[in-house]
């Protein structure tokens, strides 16, 4: 059951709110699915459907609170979760009340949850789309990966976004379950059909969580002597200073066409933002999220190896 074999069908899709990268890749499959003949629900917070509006005008929200993350901004992620994780499974079982009831209200055919572990029926068949099969965690948090692959499995499907020889993420794509599915990179660049000139000499994508995306910003800003002409994207306003750094400001359709022109992209190492890189087919150089681990390995991995597909 791959992407492209689900047509003319109902499809209530939901993507993790952690960062808008995972709104990002979604806007790319929900392309694809809506081209397929599929009417399309979307489950989402304010913010995330105030960014797929812009790219669809024939989709129907559905208003769903994200998970109740907390970002201390100091790189400890798993403290972070730690300190919400009561929290965080309370949503996660009320959430999965509120898919049977959306599932049963919209008559829903497919489920397809970005990397939500809650959003899951046992009404319909339901796929759970990441880059994660294995998370990147030390030999003393292995009991993590247990609970990772016991609330994977309880979905119909698992959709990789990788090959299978798990060229892009590596070991984190590796060795998927007996009902894993490799089914590539998505990117919501590959909508665009036209030609842009590269005409910028480097753009910086500030993402992930606010705090985070904020502090990338200050650290290139203070070695920018090593990115000429540089360009700023980010997900909200941010007032640039010094004034030799350019901030485009707008819809994110709008900034998309900066991102195009770009010759050299600077930004975190998120998964998402390494498949925008190979699908423009750009070099770029790649900062990890302190202590986001999954970021760290993947920096290493993807250092000056970004290559188009």
């Amino acid at each position: 059951m791959k992407p492209e074999n689900i047509v003319h069908q109902r499809i209530l899709i939901s993507p993790l709110n952690w960062g808008m990268g995972h709104v990002a890749r979604c806007i790319g499959m929900i392309h694809q699915l809506r081209n397929q003949g599929n009417e399309l629900f979307i489950a989402c917070d304010d913010a995330q459907r105030a960014i797929f509006e812009e790219y669809f005008d024939d989709i129907t929200f559905i208003s769903h609170a994200g998970y109740p993350f907390y970002f201390g901004g100091k790189g400890q992620f798993g403290l972070d979760l730690l300190r919400r994780m009561k929290s965080l499974s309370k949503r996660l079982k009320q959430e999965r009340l509120e898919v049977e009831e959306m599932v049963v209200a919209h008559s829903i055919d497919y489920v397809v949850s970005d990397h939500r572990y809650g959003f899951v029926s046992s009404k319909v068949p339901s796929i759970f789309m990441t880059h994660q099969v294995n998370l990147p965690l030390k030999w003393y948090e292995l009991s993590v990966q247990k609970i990772h692959r016991k609330l994977m499995l309880k979905f119909d499907f698992i959709w990789v976004l990788d090959d299978e020889t798990s060229s892009l993420a590596g070991k984190l794509s590796a060795n998927a379950p007996a009902n894993g599915i490799y089914i590539g990179p998505y990117s919501r660049f590959s909508m665009y059909k036209d030609e842009v000139e590269k005409t910028i000499d480097h753009v910086l994508i500030a993402s992930g969580p606010e705090i985070y995306a904020l502090g990338l910003i200050h650290d290139v800003i203070d070695a920018r002597e090593l990115f000429p002409n540089l360009t700023i994207i980010h997900s909200t306003d941010y007032s640039v200073h010094p004034l030799d750094a350019h901030e485009v400001k707008g819809s994110w359709k709008q900034k998309d066409q900066t991102i195009r022109a770009a010759k050299h992209i600077i930004s975190h190492s998120g998964y998402s933002t390494i498949m925008d890189c190979i699908v423009l087919g750009v070099p770029a150089h790649l900062i990890a999220t302190k202590g986001q681990a999954e970021q760290e390995y993947l920096e290493v991995r993807w250092k000056h190896k970004i290559r188009t597909i």
